[in-house]
């Protein structure tokens, strides 16, 4: 029976990964019209890339909808020497890392005009955990507890964290995307790895979970 089931998961994979390839070569032919159905599955593993990064729900959507838009525009380039999925996400991760770098800059060109009133300013929280894809997050509080220490990070742990450990980029890729060494993005993950554990230990000790998170074995999404 388990055998079954692995030669019908092979399969769809198989199918899929070539439906995937025919929708490639008919964009890059010129039937636009079929960029949507190529993308698709990927929708929410942009926003969540892109949200990683912004940590703004509205600013995330926008980024994610011009990363589409820039992947269309660029699909020619595509020669499939990387998945097509890494290749998407990287350009959404260069899309909210050049908002943010954007929004830095007006921040600080601004910053001694008193003329604006930011008094009602508030953060907007990290979005529900629901847009993350996951499993093993069913009740809420834990998804919350879990979305709340991830957004506390620091962004250059945070980032790394999302593009390997959520979106399973390798490490070359996520090298890549972020344009840091790969020795880089190994300790950054370790040690986001690491705060992420301190951060959620009193949650497991409060009967959050089953087991601590980061046991070896167990990831808790």
């Amino acid at each position: 029976m388990e055998g079954n089931s692995l030669n019908l998961a092979v399969g769809n994979s198989e199918r899929n990964a070539a439906r995937e390839r025919e929708l490639i070569l008919a964009v890059q032919a010129g039937q636009r019209e079929l960029f949507y159905e190529l993308v698709r599955p990927y929708e929410r593993r942009v926003y969540a890339a892109a949200l990683a990064i912004l940590r703004n729900e509205q600013d995330a959507e926008d980024a994610s909808q011009e990363a589409m838009l820039k992947a269309l525009a660029k699909i020619q380039q595509f020669r499939a020497e990387a998945r097509f999925s890494t290749w998407l996400i990287q350009i959404t991760v260069n899309e909210a890392l050049m908002r943010r770098r954007r929004e830095r800059t007006v921040i600080m060109e601004g910053i001694d005009d008193h003329r604006e009133n930011d008094s009602g300013y508030a953060p907007r929280d990290f979005a529900d955990w629901r847009e993350i894809p996951s499993e093993a997050l069913e009740r809420k509080e834990v998804r919350q507890h879990l979305a709340r220490a991830l957004a506390s990070l620091d962004p250059k742990y945070r980032e790394v964290f999302v593009l390997r450990d959520m979106e399973h980029l390798n490490i070359q890729e996520t090298a890549e995307a972020l344009g840091i060494s790969i020795a880089s993005v190994k300790t950054r993950l370790l040690r986001a790895r690491l705060m992420l554990r301190d951060l959620l230990a009193a949650g497991w000790q409060q009967g959050w979970f089953s087991r601590l998170p980061f046991e070896k074995g167990t990831k808790p999404w």
